[in-house]
């Protein structure tokens, strides 16, 4: 089969031929219709994010596509039916504490390597092997909608994010990081689960007006200043009330304070998810006030990713018509132009906005 192979960091994606998959037990070999090419693609494959990522590799992370071939163990899924790819792999052998990797991205630890290297090729190919649990019927569509189906993963970080923090409906949401893809995508996806209103702070002005003109009065756009205190003060009263749940998705590249001013928005015996990335690329830490944790009795999840019943529920959500594929500007590319498709990605960034590459 034909794939886009990264072969060392910092190199431009080949296109060669590699071997096609075979299947094995609890394995189902999926043809890869449409995958998204995320926007910091470019900093994974230079090096620059320093993921786990052993090399030569084909990348990519989960993919709506067809199912080619089932393993002996599959008792629903059948040779045809449009599936979500879930690139969160876990391991079988302990429930309780299994190892992860993400599929073509970024291993956990030394047993998500090791899940990596059985399962070493991603979603920038014509076939990619999926562990049978991780293959997520979605219904019949049309193949020319199979892009749009592509914010299934971005919409499911957030959601992974809500569940862990048991937002209900009716409560109100901060999403801190709401002018980025996965925060934009956070804004939506709250909403569509029944949040009263979402706080949605940031420093790009035009993005903020975006939010507020397609989403309404539920959306309550906050400017930030760069000062904690004043920025905290700014959210909370644009909340009207008690903030019950506050989610961060920030970047690596955005300084703790501006992460630690959002999540102290939270009210007494609120719940925060932490998913961005603070701290990965080195300097100081979250350092929340731990009297502030204890007397208020707040929650704080770290949140990867999200659970396997995940997608079902999103599926779900997108069907009943509570989050619309229509919100997302979806660019495509072949495979052929992966390259271009990557910077494309890197460029065009922005909330609801997909950079797609279509393999098959």
């Amino acid at each position: 089969m034909k794939a886009a192979v990264l072969r060392s960091f910092g190199s431009p994606l080949a296109i060669e031929t590699v071997t096609d998959p075979v299947i094995g037990t609890g394995e189902v070999v999926v043809d890869v219709v449409a995958t998204r090419v995320l926007s910091y693609a470019n900093e994974v494959f230079s090096g620059e994010r320093n993921y786990l990522l052993e090399l030569p590799a084909v990348p990519g992370p989960g993919a709506i596509g067809r199912v080619r071939a089932v393993g002996p163990d599959a008792t629903h899924l059948a040779v045809g039916d449009w599936v979500y790819c879930d690139p969160t792999f876990r391991s079988r052998d302990d429930a309780i504490s299994p190892d992860i990797t993400l599929q073509g991205w970024s291993a956990g630890g030394e047993g998500g390597l090791r899940l990596q290297r059985h399962f070493r090729h991603g979603s920038f190919a014509e076939q990619t092997l999926v562990p049978t649990e991780n293959v997520k019927r979605i219904g019949t569509i049309d193949a020319v909608h199979a892009p749009a189906w592509c914010a299934l993963g971005t919409c499911l970080v957030p959601y992974g994010g809500f569940l862990a923090a048991r937002l209900q409906a009716g409560e109100t949401v901060l999403v801190s990081g709401a002018t980025g893809n996965f925060g934009s995508a956070a804004v939506a996806v709250a909403l569509a689960m029944g949040a009263r209103c979402v706080v949605a702070p940031g420093r790009d002005e035009r993005v903020l007006a975006d939010l507020g003109r397609r989403f309404g009065h539920r959306v309550r756009p906050v400017r930030l200043s760069g000062n904690e205190e004043d920025d905290r003060r700014r959210m909370r009263e644009a909340a009207d009330g008690p903030i019950d749940c506050v989610i961060d998705l920030m970047p690596p590249s955005v300084s703790a304070t501006t992460v630690r001013a959002a999540v102290m928005t939270v009210r007494p015996y609120g719940r925060v998810a932490l998913m961005g990335g603070v701290g990965m690329l080195g300097g100081p830490g979250l350092e929340l006030p731990y009297p502030w944790i204890m007397r208020e009795c707040i929650t704080i999840h770290g949140v990867w990713m999200y659970p396997p019943e995940a997608t079902l529920g999103l599926v779900g959500m997108i069907r009943a018509g509570l989050l619309p594929l229509d919100l997302f500007e979806v660019t495509t590319f072949d495979l052929d132009h992966v390259n271009e498709a990557v910077a494309h990605a890197a460029a065009n960034g922005g909330p609801f906005k997909m950079t797609i590459l279509q393999p098959a």
